[in-house]
């Protein structure tokens, strides 16, 4: 059923948000749209991205106005259809960003979010730049390719416009996002030589941590024709997501923000609890599921929950060793995990695989490495967490003989470097020492671990076949 319309009334207020994926229209505007609902629209939505790959989907939305219609549905296949109208304005892309830099330097822009994936932010784990990105080399000298030369321009535009301060909020799976965010950030503007802009970024910006969470798979035709009957409307760019929705963000804006915790975002002095469960719990299953079921040849993550050896890799890999690397937490991380299995196994969903096996690169030290590396420090052995890279790496071995069963898509491999793994002489060898793995790349432990989950692995598909 569609959303009651907005009151009528003049926006104060904007976000201009960098990334027009279904993930943000499923989840950050949604909480604005349900804000705007309850008599308050004084802020609103301007959407843009700074890569044209996306250009479809801001020609659509651009096309309706802004308005795109959200289908969510419960495990138990009960689904709502809901008009979602906080987008206000569309920002056309363009190779030079000069509309999206315009937009976002207006004084009324209080806030810049953004969404570009884990990969997007080219970090290591001491939070410094990678500087092995053509992507970062080419902002780095001028470009306007990636997050920091967007925001920069940005931020230069409102400095000479005297726009006043801003916020930047990061709503990425990464960990302290908003933090690692504004520290690659000043160091980009460090390596350019913008020191004025750099002094002006520190007392002119904010950057919040935040954790984000809906499982929101891609749309495809059957959702539209969904969406067509249950409404009546031709959507050209409708977004599905599952019921289960969470926010929690640091409270740290220097320009104002909406009254989000009105409508069940849950405003925090610190996320860190919150997001290191999601990340290791959620996030990490989730590409374990994906992988195993891949090499499987099963296509949803609802089949591989429901495989019971798939499942237990999962949930031995919590709770072997994830919970006593987080223990003690304010969280109950048994119920976590078990909810997080329950809503992995929603068949309605129709999440694939190739949607959640995708960016391993990123994914292994942002996701697992922690886990590795704590219990290895701690003198334990990852024995089930060590099953993770190993399915990662078979997964990997699949994609480079060319037999997986779809185009493995992944932001941040080097396509000829992964490849060499596996025209070496020792490619597990060679895998245990790519640059993913920070300060344990090439660690004897780190490569005796997963050698022994590979052979987990191995013995498991050499059951399947018997």
């Amino acid at each position: 059923m569609a959303s009651p319309e907005l009151p009528q009334s003049a926006t104060d207020n904007v976000i201009v948000h960098i990334g027009s994926g279904a993930f943000h229209r499923a989840h950050q505007a949604w909480y604005l749209h349900r804000l705007n609902l309850q008599g308050n629209p004084h802020w609103s939505l301007a959407i843009a991205n700074i890569r044209a790959d996306m250009q479809p989907v801001l020609e659509a939305l651009s096309s309706q106005n802004g308005v795109y219609t959200l289908e969510t549905v419960t495990p138990e296949g009960e689904r709502d259809y809901e008009t979602i109208r906080s987008i206000k304005r569309v920002i056309p892309w363009q190779p030079n960003l000069d509309s999206l830099i315009s937009a976002a330097a207006e004084a009324r822009c209080k806030i810049i979010s953004f969404t570009v994936t884990e990969g997007g932010y080219y970090l290591d784990e001491h939070h410094r730049l990678d500087h092995s990105s053509p992507d970062l080399l080419a902002d780095l000298a001028g470009a306007r390719q990636t997050i920091y030369g967007a925001i920069a321009a940005i931020l230069a535009e409102r400095m000479a416009r005297q726009a006043g301060p801003v916020t930047l909020l990061n709503c990425d799976n990464l960990r302290s996002n908003g933090e690692r965010f504004l520290a690659g950030l000043l160091e980009f503007l460090h390596t350019t030589g913008q020191t004025e802009l750099y002094d002006w970024t520190c007392t002119h910006t904010t950057s919040p941590n935040s954790m984000v969470d809906r499982i929101t798979p891609r749309a495809n035709d059957a959702l539209k024709a969904r969406v067509k009957q249950a409404t009546g409307i031709d959507d050209a760019c409708p977004v599905m997501a599952e019921r289960f929705i969470q926010w929690v963000i640091e409270d740290d804006f220097c320009a104002g923000r909406p009254a989000w915790e009105t409508v069940g975002a849950e405003m925090v002095s610190s996320v860190l609890p919150y997001e290191e469960a999601k990340i290791r719990i959620l996030n990490a299953s989730h590409s374990c599921i994906a992988w195993a079921g891949t090499l499987l040849g099963l296509e949803y993550i609802h089949q591989g929950t429901a495989n019971p050896a798939i499942r237990k890799m999962a949930f031995d890999y919590v709770s072997d060793d994830v919970i006593p690397c987080l223990t003690p937490s304010p969280l109950n991380l048994e119920a976590y995990r078990d909810v997080v299995l329950a809503r992995f196994a929603n068949p309605f969903i129709q999440d694939t695989n190739q949607r959640v096996a995708a960016d391993g690169f990123s994914k292994i030290p942002g996701f697992i490495l922690p886990t590795l590396r704590e219990s290895l420090a701690g003198g334990r052995q990852p024995l089930s967490t060590a099953v993770l890279p190993a399915l990662f790496f078979v997964f990997l071995q699949r994609w480079h003989a060319g037999t997986l069963p779809y185009a493995y898509q992944d932001g941040t491999m080097d396509i000829e470097a992964a490849h060499a793994i596996f025209a070496d002489a020792e490619p597990l060898k060679a895998f245990c020492a790519d640059r993913m793995w920070g300060s344990l790349s090439g660690a004897q432990d780190l490569q005796s671990a997963v050698e022994a989950g590979v052979k987990r692995v191995q013995a498991w598909l050499a059951a399947q076949d018997r």
